[in-house]
């Protein structure tokens, strides 16, 4: 079983012949320039590799270029044991990654959060303290005191 460093490195490698071959090698008109290698992740035995990919563009590119990256996965490969000189190329498989969806969906909540922010300061401006701006009780007067203790002496 391989080091964690040493799967790190290959994962960085083919991050980087992945998308330079998709860039620059490939002339599939389904991967155009939206398409974005985003992570890649490699097995500890170094037999399988995971390229996360993004895509901008509606459901129609998405699935446009998962094809075109299903088809052009051997050349891929190729290029990763030419690039890697290891013993056996890790077998590629990509997946769609979630990151802009999750992104898009917390900036709804945020947005949300700040609507509902916008309507409660509304709501407020004009109100008062129920019992008034201050809620402790304060001695009712101090001099009283004083005085009682300077007749006592």
């Amino acid at each position: 079983m391989a080091d964690n460093a040493r799967a790190k490195r290959l994962a960085d490698l083919i991050r980087e012949v992945v998308a330079q071959k998709l860039q620059r090698g490939i002339k599939d008109p389904r991967l155009g320039t939206h398409v974005t290698i985003t992570d890649t992740r490699v097995t500890g035995d170094l037999r399988e590799a995971t390229v996360f990919y993004t895509v901008y563009g509606d459901d129609e590119e998405r699935a446009a270029a998962a094809a075109g990256l299903e088809s052009a996965k051997g050349v891929l490969r190729s290029a990763v044991g030419q690039a890697a000189g290891v013993k056996f190329t890790p077998t590629l498989s990509f997946v769609a990654d979630a990151l802009p969806d999750n992104a898009r969906a917390i900036e709804d909540l945020l947005d949300k959060a700040r609507m509902s922010d916008a309507k409660v300061r509304e709501v407020s401006a004009g109100a008062e303290f129920a019992g008034g701006a201050d809620p402790y009780r304060k001695p009712e007067d101090d001099s009283d005191e004083e005085t009682d203790g300077d007749a006592r002496a």
